[in-house]
Formats: structure tokens, C-alpha cells, sequence
């Protein structure tokens, strides 16, 4: 094969080219990403949350007993440091908020990549305050390469041991400013500033629609398994099939003689 400039090119200068085309787009999907993560309603029910040191003072004052029988806690304070729960021992009573009620709950976090709106890492833990951040630097060094990344996610990530942590890992914290938080945001202009900060506060809202598929269809808004582990792979095989019905809609949506 020869040049237009008349130089030849032989088969080993084309795979070499190819080879640093494919490199370069690797990379580039390989820089901006977004977390979040969604609460997995456990299997175990408010019944089976009881006291560690084997006392049950929510128990019934009739009846013989028994698994089913009537309980009480209203006005008795129960805690994951106190209380268990029988059925599902890795579950976790969380409360997501002062309007919701407290639920035995997992913790589902997602990884995505921006430009492709793919999962590249998804893990579940318990259910506390600190799951999510823990979480997502966890996954984000799962990321090969030392190059700059950008990380989007929403205001409950703003806090100043995250930021840190992202910077730390040469990573760009794009996550939503929390002004009404007490001692301010976190994130300061240097970041805000910059165009891409906006494109990934649009774009890492694409995560929900992985919640929403796992939730209606892949199950996952409360899980039939018992036990981190177990719940671990359902979470994870779930958001893999999620990939292949998005990637299935992107390839539908190629032009045709796009893929040739």
C-alpha cells in the first residue's frame, strides 16, 4: 500500500495505527463517570428485627407465642447496635430520610461511564451514612490508568472527606453543590466554573434509569436473597443485564454503515 505522499505503508504500520486509534478511544471513555447508589428492600420483616441479647420487648402481651405473634415497638427506640434481625442478619434498619420510614435495607451503588451511559462497576453493602462515598472511591480505583477522571454525583456525596478523597485520585469531583449544608459546600469555584461541570450534572442523572430498570424488572427494589453476598451478585447480575438492553438500544439506534 502506498502514501498519497508516496511513501509506503506496510500491514504492520496499519495494525500499529489502529492499535493507538483504539487506545485513544479507550481513554476516552475511560474518563468521566458518575455515581449513585439506591436502597434494596431486605427480605426480612420489622418482626424479625429483636433485641442482640435475646430479649424481645416488643413481644405481645396475648397469645401462646410464636413466630407470628403480635408485636409492639411503637415508643421503644431500636438500633443496629441493639437489635438484628433473626431472618436476615446482614440487613440494616435505615431510614432514608425524616419523611420515610425506617426499612431493613441494603445499600446498591453504581459506577457509569458518561458517554456511553454503561455500568462498569456496581456493588452492594450495608445500609448506613457512609456506604455511598465509601463506595464509590472504592469503585472509581477500579479504574485502570493514572490519568485525570471526572466524578459526577449528587449533593449527598458534598462532603469534605469525599472531595478529598476524589483529588486524591486525580479525579474531578463534579458532585452537586450542597450550599444549605452547615459550614457550606465542599466544592468550590475552581470546579463549578468549567463547562463539563454542568454536562455531568445532566448526564449522571442517566443512573436512574438502571435503578429503574432493576427495580420493575429485574427485581431488585426489595431482593428475595438473604445475605450481603447473595444480594451482592443478584445486584450485580442485574445491572449486567441492564448493560445488555442498553447496548442492545444503541446498537438499534447506529446508523446504518456505521458499524462496517
Amino acid at each position: 500500500m502506498t502514501h498519497p505522499g508516496g511513501s509506503a505503508i506496510d500491514g504492520r504500520t496499519t495494525r500499529h495505527a489502529g492499535y493507538r486509534v483504539s487506545q485513544v478511544v479507550r481513554k476516552r471513555f475511560e474518563e468521566h463517570f458518575s455515581v449513585d447508589g439506591t436502597l434494596i428492600q431486605a427480605w426480612a420483616s420489622h418482626k424479625s428485627f429483636v433485641p442482640k441479647d435475646g430479649g424481645d420487648p416488643g413481644a405481645g402481651s396475648g397469645g401462646t407465642g410464636g413466630r407470628n405473634q403480635e408485636k409492639d415497638w411503637k415508643g421503644k427506640p431500636r438500633s443496629n447496635d441493639t437489635h438484628a434481625s433473626t431472618t436476615d442478619p446482614d440487613a440494616r434498619l435505615f431510614r432514608k430520610g425524616s419523611n420515610h420510614a425506617a426499612i431493613l435495607a441494603y445499600q446498591g451503588h453504581v459506577l457509569m461511564e458518561n458517554r456511553s451511559g454503561l455500568v462498569v462497576a456496581a456493588v452492594v453493602t450495608h445500609a448506613d451514612g457512609y456506604g455511598e462515598r465509601h463506595a464509590a472511591l472504592a469503585m472509581i480505583d477500579t479504574v485502570p490508568g493514572c490519568h485525570r477522571k471526572t466524578l459526577a454525583a449528587d449533593k449527598g456525596y458534598d462532603t469534605r472527606d469525599f472531595i478529598a478523597g476524589c483529588r486524591k485520585r486525580r479525579t474531578t469531583p463534579h458532585v452537586a453543590s450542597h450550599q444549605t449544608r452547615w459550614g457550606g459546600s465542599a466544592v468550590d469555584g475552581r470546579t463549578t466554573r468549567h463547562r463539563g461541570y454542568a454536562i455531568s450534572q445532566v448526564v449522571r442523572k442517566r443512573i436512574e434509569e438502571h435503578f429503574g430498570w432493576g427495580k420493575t424488572v429485574g427485581r431488585i427494589r426489595q431482593t428475595v436473597y438473604r445475605g450481603l453476598q447473595r444480594v451482592d451478585q443478584h445486584f450485580k447480575l442485574t445491572m449486567t443485564a441492564s448493560n445488555i438492553v442498553r447496548m442492545a438500544r444503541i446498537l438499534v439506534g447506529e446508523p446504518q454503515g456505521a458499524a462496517q
